[in-house]
Order: C-alpha cells, then structure tokens, then sequence
C-alpha cells in the first residue's frame, strides 16, 4: 500500500517481521546463505542482553574463559551421541593454508567437547569442584531454512559449562541457571513470559539425560525456545575422563552441565512485543529509554534540550539527544517508533515559550503535554508503568491461547492458533510421534504446581504442544 512502512502482521507475519528487522535497521543477511550483519541497532540491543545476563551468570558465582573456535574432529567423536545429533549441522574445514589437513577441522556447534578436554586438565581433587565457567562467543549450525536472529548458521551466544561432585549438585546448578539467570532475565528485563518445563527425551540436547528449557508465545501463536539448561549426567566426563581425587581418596567422575541462550532473543522481542508500527522495546532493555527530539530549531532551545537529557540521566533514565533538525521531523518520529524507544519528549520554539515538553509514550500509545520542569520525574514514572503493561500484555495472550485439551486431535486443533496442554499420559511417545507428522512439538512438560516434571514418567505431567520456530 502507498505509504504504508510494514506489512501488517495480520497480512503476513513473517513478511512483517523481515520488514521490521530491514526498517528498524537492525541486521542484515551477510554474503554466505545463512549468514547476518548486526547493525549497530540491533547489536546496542545484543549488548544490553550481554550486560543483563552477564551479571546474572556471575551472581551465580560462574566465571567467563574463552575457547578456540576450531575444534579437532576427533573430540566430537569422543561423544557418540553428541556428533551424531550435530552431524547435519556441521561445518567441516578440510583444506587450510593451501594444503589438505592430516586431521578436519569441526567450526564449533557448540563447545561441550573442548571445554570437556580442558576440564578434564584442570580438575584433579574434589577441591578443584565446582568448576563453573562462560564464554560469550559465535556458534556455526549450518542451517538450510534461514531467517535472521531465529536461524542463522552462525549466531552469537553465551554458554555455560560446570562440573560438579554429585549429580545432585550437577542438576541443582542447571536448576538455578534456569531459574535465576533465564526465567528472571526473560521476565524482568526481556518483559516476556515464559514457561518452565522438562524437554521430552525426543527433545532434548544430544547427550544430555536431562534438557530444562525456557518457551515463549509470540503475537503469531507459535512458540520459541528461548533458553536451555542440560544435565549432562556423567556422559562428557567419561568421554573427556574429567575425574577427580574425592575427599575419601577415591578417583570419581565429575558431573557436568551446560546452558545457553543466544541472538534468538532479539528474533522474541521483535515477535512478542512488535507491533504494526515495527518494534516496542522493553524500557529495562532499551539502549535508549528516553530520545529528547528538538522539533526546530528556536533560541534557546538547544540549551533546553540539553538540559533535558542531563536531568534524564540524572534521574538514571539512558537518554539521547536528536537534534537533527536538518533531517524532516516526521521521518526522525517514524524512525524511533520503528526503533521502538519507549519515550519521545519533544521540544521546539513553541514548548519552550510554554516552559512545556510533549512526552510520546511507544508502549502504551498517546502523548500529552507536560511541564519542562518535571519531565524527567514523569518519564521514570512512565518506563516502570509501560515495562510492566508490555508483559501483562504478552501473559494475557498466552493465558487466553493456551487450551487444555484431553485428545490429541483436540492438540492438533489448537496448535493451530496457540498452545495446548494435553496430559503426557494420554500423548506419549506414540503421540509425541503422531503430532511430529503435523508439524507440532512438544515443547516442554510442565506440572499444575508450576514444578518441573523430575523424570519423562512423572505422571502428573502435562506436554505443552505447538508450532515452533
């Protein structure tokens, strides 16, 4: 349609997700199918989920390392099972510095293995326990359906790793990443909803015995995984031989985990919080809360505005200044609603004489005029009331596209526009296989009591089943 900057969601939401992604300026598709360019507006919003999670990770007392990109193929053979569920999405290196290699090269998945070889260096005693490390890095998973932040062949990403004495301190561990570090970050900060559920054996990470993940609705119905948690039970630290003196005197092995969540999320807040209009960002994650836009130029305007965005600051609130004025007006609006800043406080001639600012709020909608002077009180008065109202909204749809069902027809049907909870003991495996041929997953089992399911035969299990990305 002339004029119109998106396709409407209602049209077509995956168009109208590529035209936010393109518009809002925040990736690009790199030359190499599958491959993305983060524009400095999307990665501002990449660095502001690395500072939250980042600090979340180490309140857990994990401490970051960085590991080689390139991994010898034989340590992923180590782990038979963990090769065999990454082998379609691998990248191979054969050929380097102009000769064939004696050994190929895997591009890492995932780093389970190289990190598992270098624990294994630096556990010796019980004492050396528990080892909890990070990296922030990129990961290559040749993808064949590639959609920018959601699939991507490479993408960026956080992964834990940690070894333990017991299985109960491995699992507890990959319970508190879940819970503390993912499900606060996603609700508080991201303002999503999530639900905590086990992963089907079907499911879950290759080579892990058990899989904690964290998944979301989007405005479309469909559901995105958003973070994991494995138990790796004793299967990486036989394959790697992480062992330890225990304090009897006895060689043991170690426990392990691993958790991760990546750029995908960009790919949920977009989908979750996005509207017709392009992005609306979180106020607790925006890289700017606050834009100060000068409408035209005026004496003393300038001055005012820059006074503006000090108290802003003052007041915590990240603030910027747009003083283009050389730039069209309207355009520099359309381009912060497209962006997604939670506030607009606008300033010309005419304000100023007023000793007034018009405060535009992205989130809740409207504007209103307020005085100069207590501007900046208001705007952090607006941020904490919009940041909550975008997550009741998002936890109203997935209450209301949410439907318990009792037959895996009734499942299917309500995939269809959301999620159905279905008692895993009326689905099952055979069911679970069933809702596969119809393009469904299980995508968690959960329990009433908002517990996880602590084994795939907890019979009070429900399986939360839907289309996913």
């Amino acid at each position: 349609m002339a004029g119109q900057v998106l396709t409407p969601q209602g049209e077509d939401f995956p168009r109208w997700y590529q035209d936010v992604v393109a518009r809002a300026e925040l990736a690009e598709n790199g030359p190499v199918r599958g491959t993305m360019v983060i524009r400095p507006t999307g990665y501002a919003i990449w660095e502001r989920i690395q500072a939250e999670l980042d600090a979340r990770i180490k309140a857990a007392g994990v401490e970051n390392a960085y590991f080689p990109l390139f991994l010898p193929q034989s340590y992923l053979a180590k782990e038979a099972e963990h090769v065999e569920g990454f082998s379609p999405e691998l990248a191979v290196v054969t050929h380097a510095g102009g000769k064939e290699l004696e050994e190929p090269v895997v591009v890492r998945p995932t780093s389970e293995t190289i990190i598992g070889e270098y624990m294994a260096k630096w556990v010796n005693s019980y004492r050396d326990l528990p080892l909890l490390l990070n990296q922030w890095s990129n990961v290559v998973r040749w993808e064949m359906r590639p959609r920018v932040f959601l699939r991507t062949s490479e993408f960026l990403w956080q992964e834990g790793h940690t070894a333990h004495r017991t299985q109960q301190e491995a699992a507890a561990f990959a319970e508190r990443i879940h819970r503390e570090v993912y499900e606060d970050f996603m609700t508080q900060v991201l303002a999503i909803p999530v639900i905590r559920g086990r992963k089907t054996a079907a499911e879950r990470f290759a080579g892990a015995v058990n899989t904690l993940t964290l998944e979301a609705m989007m405005r479309d119905g469909k559901a995105l995984q958003m973070g994991t948690s494995h138990e790796l039970g004793q299967n990486f630290a036989r394959a790697f031989n992480i062992v330890y003196l225990s304090d009897q005197g006895k060689q043991e092995l170690a426990w392990t985990t691993s958790w991760g969540s990546s750029t995908r999320m960009i790919g949920a807040l977009i989908m979750s919080h996005g509207d017709d209009n392009g992005l609306r960002l979180p106020p607790r994650l925006a890289p700017v809360q606050a834009l100060v836009m000068i409408v035209k130029d005026g004496e003393g305007v300038h001055e005012a505005a820059h006074r503006l965005v000090d108290e802003l600051r003052h007041t915590g609130i990240r603030a910027k200044l747009d003083d283009r004025v050389d730039v069209a007006f309207g355009r520099r609006a359309v381009d912060a609603e497209l962006k997604g800043v939670p506030l607009r406080l606008e300033i010309g001639p005419r304000e100023l004489a007023d000793g007034k600012v018009t405060l535009v709020r992205r989130i809740m909608g409207g504007k209103d005029v307020v005085a100069l002077d207590q501007a900046a009180a208001l705007s952090a008065e607006a941020l904490l009331v919009d940041h909550q109202a975008l997550f009741d909204e998002a936890e109203v749809r997935l209450d209301l596209r949410t439907e318990d069902v009792e037959s895996i027809d009734d499942a299917i049907a309500a995939a269809q526009k959301g999620l159905a909870r279905i008692p895993w003991a009326k689905l099952g495996v055979e069911g679970e296989r069933h809702l596969a041929a119809s393009s469904i997953t299980v995508r968690c089992l959960v329990r009433d009591d908002e517990t996880i399911p602590v084994s795939d035969d907890d019979p009070e299990a429900y399986a939360v089943v839907g289309r996913a990305y």
